[in-house]
This record gives structure tokens, C-alpha cells and sequence, in this order.
């Protein structure tokens, strides 16, 4: 199901093309070809931090589960689905990883590796696949949760158990 939310008037795209948008219908494509019915929602504004997607959900910053890439120190790629809530903690993560520092990725690393520009990176769907995905265990504490879904503008319904199945990701405690 795709859901258009209308917070105020959006003036650079129309809703109805994010829903379109090829990254958007990826993500749509791969939940159909699982069995899963998407819950695609476009924003009328930006959803790029999980403050702003919170704020146009008005659900608790909390429940989105940002994907953040980093890159290893073998050069692949990390996801971490994290909740909205904290930010990663580099540190922690590459102790409980066994490697000696997380690199941060810049926007050409992440849509080389993910096939999403930041601020729309979903945890599926990517043109290739994470080396690791983690999954912050603090989205465990909703039982609904927001991730990004090919657009800045566009995000979709999911649950921490489901993004599990989805992505395969390890739990873990990943920021503070």
C-alpha cells in the first residue's frame, strides 16, 4: 500500500513521483517478492534525519531505523540499523566487531555500495550486500518501526523482528 502525507505543500517534487521514484519502487518490488505487502509512505517533508521522519510521522524518534553506512577496514561495506534514538557508537561497534576503527562513508561510497543516495538509504534492496548489517537492539523496544525506502521523502512500516528476517542482521547494542 502506498500512503501519501500530506504536512504541508512540498514545492521540488511531486508526492505522487517519489512513490514512482526507482529506488522507492525497488524496495517496493523486493517486500512484494517476499510476500510482504509495502506500507510505502511519502513525506511532504524530508525525512534525511530521523528527528525530521519522526516529526512527519508523529510517531517517537525512536522508532525510525536509520540505516547508517560506514566502510571496514577491508573496504566493504557496515550497515547499522539504528534507532533514531542515540547515535552510533564507532568505538563500540568495532571493539564487538574485532576491528580496530569504523570509517565514515561519503555519499559517492554509500550509493556505490547501497544503490540509495543518504537520507534514503533503506536496509534492503542495495545493489550489492553489506559485508555486515547490524541491527540496534533498542528497536526492539517498538512494535512498529520507520525505515527509509529509496527517498529522502519516503519511508515504510516495518517491525525489528522483520527487519531481521529482511536483512539478516546481527542484534546488538550499538550506540548509547
Amino acid at each position: 500500500m502506498y500512503e501519501l502525507c500530506h504536512a504541508k505543500p512540498m514545492e521540488e517534487i511531486p508526492m505522487e513521483d517519489i512513490l514512482r521514484h526507482p529506488a522507492v519502487t525497488r524496495v517496493a518490488r523486493h517486500l512484494e517478492s517476499l510476500g510482504i505487502t509495502p506500507h510505502i509512505v511519502a513525506l511532504s517533508d524530508s525525512a534525511r534525519t530521523a528527528a525530521e521522519a519522526a516529526a512527519g510521522l508523529g510517531i517517537e524518534v525512536g522508532q525510525v531505523a536509520s540505516s547508517i553506512v560506514f566502510k571496514l577496514p577491508s573496504g566493504g561495506a557496515l550497515l547499522v540499523i539504528t534507532s533514531g534514538r542515540h547515535r552510533v557508537n564507532t568505538d563500540l561497534v568495532a571493539s564487538n566487531l574485532g576491528v580496530e576503527k569504523l570509517h565514515r562513508a561519503d555519499a559517492d561510497f554509500v550509493r556505490a555500495a547501497s544503490g540509495f543516495a543518504i537520507g534514503g538509504v533503506s536496509p534492503f534492496g542495495w545493489t550489492s550486500t553489506p559485508e555486515i548489517t547490524l541491527i540496534d537492539q533498542a528497536l526492539n523496544d517498538y512494535d512498529v518501526a520507520w525505515a527509509a525506502a529509496g527517498h529522502p521523502h519516503a519511508v515504510f512500516s516495518t517491525s525489528y523482528s522483520e527487519l531481521i528476517q529482511l536483512t539478516g542482521a546481527t542484534s546488538m547494542v550499538v550506540g548509547d
